[in-house]
């Protein structure tokens, strides 16, 4: 049983940056965070939860929506079991509750997800 546990939200200005974090706690009986595929998804009010970023077990590999890329960066600390995203130049359409999300596969779907934190709030003014 993997654990997440989102931080980091709040209200910032557009252009501005935020950076979120996520703490993942992983029983002793089952594979360490390191084993897992990590992401981040997002959904706005009255809208679908959509993929924002995602980042291998080891880090090598990263994949982004078109909306955010070269924008927001993902990154991960395994041996903290730690998952970040860095978001800069935001825009008022990244409002969104934001989520991380642990995976067994390499999937950019959030129904092929399998551990998900509570989600943190992000607000983007004009």
């Amino acid at each position: 049983q993997v654990q997440l546990v989102e931080s980091g939200g709040g209200l910032v200005q557009a252009g501005g940056s935020l950076r979120l974090s996520c703490a993942a706690s992983v029983r002793a009986s089952v594979r360490a965070l390191s084993a897992y595929n990590m992401g981040w998804f997002r959904q706005a009010p009255g809208k679908e939860r959509e993929f924002v970023a995602e980042i291998s077990w080891d880090a090598r590999n990263t994949v982004y929506a078109d909306s955010v890329k070269g924008r927001f960066t993902i990154s991960r600390d395994n041996a903290e079991n730690m998952l970040y995203l860095q978001m800069n130049s935001q825009k008022t359409e990244d409002t969104a509750v934001y989520y991380c999300a642990g995976t067994n596969g390499w999937s950019q779907r959030p129904k092929d997800n399998n551990y998900w934190g509570q989600g943190t709030q992000v607000t983007v003014s004009s």
